[in-house]
């Protein structure tokens, strides 16, 4: 056994030294575009000011609004989807673990057999008859070396999908607070539509009783009567509908916060709380938006999808070239028959394989994976660009709503006052009855438009904050201690559920150089 001691060491040196000496394929590249770094717009400007709070991360405090940021709260803790991107990052530290793996032997086997023999020999000059066991135990190993880098790659990518599940799992977080938040406005918005319904229905019904109790009295004719009627039952007949948007809304909140649709007791300000829509002229920035769009999370897991493809071309680059593998097997033999020596082998040495004859078929697979790479560098510029059109739309709309406030509450203000005028010229005799119908019509349009338009400068206001990337942090763990409890009874999980440090936000890649 001894004379295998030195051959072993020296192979064992050699994958020492020779394990990841190179590293084929290319290096990840940040693809920022140069127009990132200086890029600004006008309605960002006008609809943006930079000051430290609230912290953008937290955009919503901006409406001082508690019963927002409990369900904001709620749905961090509960949100289905928010706990599927969760668990995916579970998924995607496992399968860097798998990766991780390749720096350790390969091939691992042992076995073991235990063989009876009953031999028996009549006739002769000497029969006889035996029986005994035959033991055998072998433990064989295979380690290639890295000397391409095709493991140390394979770590690279796994290691950049991993982060990049983690900022899916951020932005999955930025949309659920502003789908939160946008649900919650549009069920105070349809409550202010529905009061404002309402008000108009019931002067709408003063008036048609006025023209009721004239016809009858023969001092107006039916047309009157029946505009007055048609015109009531109109505005009526929008009542249901707003309050099944409401219903609809609050099932829609409760969904949001992993709850069955249907009543929320824990949160009685959402039943009855006459709708208040805020007004908020400009987002409270942090930074400029340049480096905020760069740091939303769905461009981070664009840009970590980009380093995770890079490293695949040196995988599939690494098997263009020989592989070396060392391998080592040691079998030990033993029996009960007398006279029978027990043995100890000890095998070792090199193993090289190379794909010589599929040179066209390698090469095709590394083509492959640099066309999906290039595809990612081009998907990813276009999100960059998008993200920018979104914060710029979103500014924009924003401004141009609130430019339109004034105007529609002058208008709205307006017709209240035209009604009252139509109603004292009606009375008085020097006016007929359409024009009170017109003053109604226009009053109960404009009010609505003013609200709707309100509604939208929130809606703008939170488009804005989601297109710049705001609200990615929480303090809830990737994985709720209920689910954590029922996958660690059904399978060990070792420390993989443990939270794992959070990564840099600001970084271009936060890879793990390794």
């Amino acid at each position: 056994m001894s004379r295998w001691n030195h051959p072993l060491r020296a192979l064992l040196a050699c994958a020492c030294c020779l394990g990841g000496c190179a590293r084929l394929g290319p290096d990840f590249q940040p693809q920022h575009a140069p127009w990132t770094q200086q890029w600004h717009s006008p309605a960002l400007e006008q609809a943006t000011e930079q000051r430290a709070q609230p912290d953008i991360r937290e955009w919503w405090q901006v409406f001082a609004d508690p019963t927002l940021e409990r369900l904001v709260a709620e749905a961090d803790a509960h949100n289905a989807s928010l706990r599927i991107a969760g668990l995916r990052v579970m998924e995607a530290r496992a399968q860097l673990g798998i990766a991780q793996s390749g720096r350790f032997p390969q091939l691992q086997q042992a076995s073991a057999d235990a063989l009876y023999t009953d031999r028996r020999q009549a006739g002769g000059l000497n029969p006889q008859n035996s029986r005994f066991w035959q033991y055998s135990a072998g433990f064989d190993i295979g380690w290639e070396l890295d000397f391409w880098g095709r493991f140390s790659r394979a770590i690279e990518s796994a290691d950049a999908v991993y982060f990049a599940a983690r900022a899916n799992r951020d932005d999955v977080l930025v949309l659920l607070r502003a789908q939160v938040a946008e649900t919650y406005f549009a069920l105070r918005t349809a409550e202010a539509r529905l009061r404002i319904a309402r008000d108009n229905a019931a002067l709408q019904k003063r008036s048609l009783e006025i023209t009721e109790r004239l016809f009858k009295s023969g001092e107006t004719d039916e047309l009157d009567l029946q505009q007055a009627k048609t015109q009531y039952l109109g505005t009526l007949s929008s009542i249901p509908e707003f309050e099944s948007q409401i219903m609809r809304t609050r099932n829609a909140l409760a969904v949001l916060m992993g709850r069955p649709p249907g009543p929320l007791p824990e949160l009685p300000e959402l039943v009855g709380k006459e709708g208040v829509i805020p007004l908020i002229d400009r987002a409270v920035l942090q930074d400029v938006p340049a480096s905020l769009l760069l740091r939303r999370p769905d461009i981070r897991a664009a840009e970590l999808q980009i380093a995770a493809q890079s490293a695949l071309i040196g995988v599939a680059e690494a098997d263009l070239y020989p592989s070396l593998t060392l391998l080592g097997s040691i079998v030990w033999s033993a029996s009960t028959l007398a006279g029978t020596p027990n043995s100890l082998a000890l095998i070792g040495g090199p193993s090289l394989r190379w794909s010589v004859f599929d040179y066209g078929r390698i090469k095709n697979t590394v083509r492959v994976q640099d066309a999906r790479l290039q595809q990612l560098i081009v998907a990813y510029q276009d999100a960059v660009r998008q993200a920018a059109r979104e914060a710029d739309d979103a500014a924009s709309a924003l401004i141009k709503a609130l430019d339109r406030e004034q105007i529609l509450r002058d208008s709205a203000l307006a017709a209240r006052r035209s009604l009252t005028l139509a109603n004292a010229l009606y009375r008085e005799g020097y006016s007929d009855f359409q024009r009170v119908l017109d003053a109604q019509r226009a009053l109960a349009t404009q009010q609505d438009a003013y609200l709707v338009n309100r509604s939208n400068a929130v809606s703008n206001l939170i488009a804005l904050y989601k297109a710049l990337g705001g609200s990615w942090h929480s303090e809830q763990p990737l994985v709720d201690p209920a689910t954590r409890q029922q996958m660690q009874q059904r399978t060990d999980w070792g420390n993989l559920l443990d939270e794992p440090g959070p990564p840099s936000a600001g970084a271009s890649l936060p890879v793990k150089q390794r």
